[in-house]
């Protein structure tokens, strides 16, 4: 995510005093009207907590010399808790979340993305521009928890934020539609010139929002996603950044993003994981999984994804932690993959034990991004979680709890 203009709005008292107000109301309308569904053990959620969510309910990245927390670890975090039905700490990430990243006020601005500490020695908002792909994941996880544990105040910030994510991020590219930037400032060019990045955009997300606003831009994005994830190419691997700018004549099509070149690593690997989550009913689902058909490939030749992809050859080069394993799960289970998926799966489930013994002998933080990657795949795999055709989220608690309580 490119860095821009660092800035830290100041806090509005009554702006949070109106907001807890809502959040209180909100919580004692939900204890009324709920029943409360019990917690089913999630072990690797419980020790990403301990590693890595603060009590107050920051997600902590220490792998950089601001210590820093990103938009994207708060909604991971939150998205997380409604999975392992842990209101409390759901509730203290978007707590902390508002406060920190929103200066106080959800409904007046989009979340800075970066949020550490400064060079003067202060914590502080370190770069205020947006990060979209955690603005999808914010709206995302409070519109099924408020569905899920019937908080209408989650709705409602959930609808407030997509509304200004609608208006603030997204844009009408010439040949493909409206399109999500992947932040507010530093992705569009008065050139005609703009920055996408497939992986943030998981298309059962973007279905839930077209069902949630159908007068809105979500259904255009999902329908053109898989044209995002090809780029313009059809090797089977996706970029870490694609470009795409109009012609002299006015038309647009996708080119080498001129920044980070033709290269997938870090950022595109989670393409490959919404390919393998979405559901197989999904009009785009099969082009989604021929788009990036191309890891499972080179996993298979090599017995582990590589580090870095060559996009326009498909050469790889290099090897990287039990993360980047871990997020090829769904695909290889979703493509009836089934040998290569359980190998793969005690690949990561070993190399993370190496990683946690070392982390733990040398007193620091495990691998962070590695273990986002595996809650996601993992806990899809175990069916803790799954996508409805229609974005919404299935959860294994919800419907232990429904069974239970059934008369």
């Amino acid at each position: 995510m490119t860095r821009m203009h660092s800035w830290r709005g100041a806090l509005s008292v009554t702006s949070r005093v109106a907001a807890l107000a809502g959040l209180a109301l909100g919580a004692v309308a939900a204890q009324a009207a709920a029943p409360v569904c019990p917690a089913m053990p999630w072990p690797l959620w419980q020790e990403f907590e301990q590693r890595f969510i603060q009590p107050d309910g920051r997600v902590l990245d220490a792998s950089t010399p601001e210590k820093h927390t990103s938009s994207e670890g708060q909604s991971y975090g939150m998205f997380f808790a409604l999975v392992a039905n842990d209101r409390a700490q759901f509730d203290r990430l978007w707590g902390w979340t508002v406060d920190n990243l929103f200066a106080g006020d959800a409904a007046a601005r989009l979340p800075a993305w970066f949020w550490g500490l400064a060079p003067d020695g202060t914590w502080r908002v370190l770069d205020a521009n947006s990060a979209s792909d955690a603005d999808l994941w914010f709206v995302y996880a409070l519109l099924e928890a408020g569905r899920a544990w019937q908080r209408p105040d989650y709705t409602a910030a959930a609808k407030q934020l997509l509304t200004r994510i609608e208006q603030e991020e997204v844009v009408t590219l010439p040949g493909l539609g409206p399109m999500l930037l992947p932040g507010k400032v530093g992705f569009a060019t008065p050139q005609g010139e703009w920055r996408l990045n497939a992986s943030y955009l998981p298309l059962p997300l973007l279905r839930r929002f077209a069902a949630e606003h159908p007068q809105g831009p979500w259904r255009a994005i999902a329908n053109e996603t898989a044209r995002v994830y090809e780029g313009g190419h059809s090797t089977g691997f996706v970029a870490d950044w694609i470009g795409y700018k109009r012609d002299a004549t006015g038309q647009g099509h996708f080119y080498t993003d001129p920044v980070k070149g033709d290269v997938g690593s870090y950022d595109a690997i989670r393409s490959y994981m919404w390919a393998g989550m979405t559901p197989k009913i999904d009009p785009q689902a099969a082009r989604l999984q021929q788009a990036t058909r191309g890891l499972a490939l080179a996993t298979g030749q090599t017995g582990e994804p590589p580090e870095t992809v060559t996009i326009a050859t498909g050469l790889g080069r290099g090897t990287t932690d039990f993360g980047f394993s871990a997020a090829l799960l769904p695909y290889l289970h979703t493509t009836g993959q089934h040998a290569e998926r359980d190998r793969l799966k005690a690949r990561v489930l070993a190399r993370m034990d190496q990683a946690r013994a070392a982390a733990d002998a040398a007193k620091t933080q495990a691998p962070y991004y590695h273990y986002v990657l595996s809650l996601f795949s993992l806990g899809w795999l175990d069916g803790r979680y799954r996508f409805g055709d229609r974005g919404s989220l299935n959860l294994s608690w919800k419907k232990a709890c429904s069974s239970a309580t059934a008369p």
